[in-house]
């Protein structure tokens, strides 16, 4: 979990001082791209870790190299706590983490870490069902990627036996990174099942970057779930709920009419999904084109009224 990289981070730069990004990555057995992001993040939550440019430079933990917390103002503890607080909630792992490092503060501190730990709450369920694999399942996983062992699974209607180089939360939905053999796939984690850890050992790319790998991956994603697109116009008050309902990377505006209303590009997967989605924007939404989708959603009005007029 990302709450174990950050205290981990924290821990480190503390017992070195200084560290580069990819010292970090590789003591982490992370990528660099993900060490400099954990980095960037403790600085900006208020925690004084800096860069130090030049040669010889890295990430610096103001104060120099420390063992106790003791360093640490009372705003940069209840910004670090602040951060761990929704980890510790879900994870044992980092509820004691969080439990060790009360006890190196100073004794002044306590009450408020403790306090700055329990001020944020996450709901990770959305409204609308999203499916949570069980955590032991992602423990699991999590333990054959440090470990470079090979995993085999049920997944559909097969066996799967691939080398696991990642996991991505992508808003409470879970998708492992792995070679099956010919190349990296996504593989939904709450459709994972009857998962076994091999003896057998694998060497990721040497110049493995999962931060990049899933780039790619979602860009082909979101491209062939905007494969069919419809030019469409909306008083400027229907923006931003169609955004919250189709998603943003699916609603682009391309300007303003004379009229005061926008002119938005929609995309979906096919014209059929387009229509549907269009259809409850009715009659806000005027859809120019193209004729498919016209007459998708002419079809789907004929539909409505034969089913429903009185």
């Amino acid at each position: 979990m990302r709450a174990d990289r950050l205290v981990s981070t924290l821990l480190l730069m503390q017992a070195r001082g200084t560290v580069t990004a990819r010292e970090l990555a590789e003591q982490l057995e992370i990528s660099i791209a993900t060490a400099r992001r954990d980095l960037e993040a403790l600085s900006a939550a208020g925690i004084p870790v800096y860069p130090q440019r030049g040669r010889g430079g890295g990430w610096q933990l103001l104060g120099g190299a420390r063992t106790d917390l003791s360093g640490l103002n009372f705003g940069e503890m209840q910004a670090l706590f602040t951060l761990l607080g929704p980890e510790a909630a879900i994870s044992p792992d980092v509820a004691a983490a969080v439990r060790k490092l009360v006890r190196a503060l100073p004794e002044t501190f306590r009450t408020s870490a403790l306090a700055a730990s329990g001020a944020v709450v996450v709901d990770r369920e959305r409204w609308g069902r999203v499916p949570v694999p069980p955590p032991e399942l992602r423990d699991r996983i999590r333990d054959a990627i440090v470990a470079r062992r090979r995993i085999r699974f049920a997944y559909r209607d097969g066996e799967v036996a691939a080398d696991p180089w990642g996991l991505v939360d992508k808003t409470g939905l879970w998708y492992l990174l792995a070679d099956p053999g010919g190349g990296v796939r996504t593989y939904r984690v709450d459709r994972m099942a009857r998962l076994e850890i091999d003896d057998v050992t694998f060497a990721p790319p040497a110049d493995l970057d999962l931060d990049a790998v899933w780039e790619g991956i979602r860009a082909r994603l979101e491209q062939r779930r905007n494969a069919v697109t419809a030019i469409v116009r909306v008083p400027a008050a229907v923006v931003g709920p169609l955004r919250d309902v189709l998603g943003a990377r699916h609603v682009r505006e391309l300007g303003v009419e004379p009229d005061g209303r926008l002119r938005l590009e929609v995309g979906s997967n096919t014209t059929e999904m387009l229509a549907r989605q269009l259809a409850g924007w009715q009659p806000e939404a005027e859809v120019d084109g193209p004729a498919e989708v016209r007459a998708a959603l002419a079809a789907l009005g004929r539909s409505l009224v034969a089913r429903y007029a009185v």
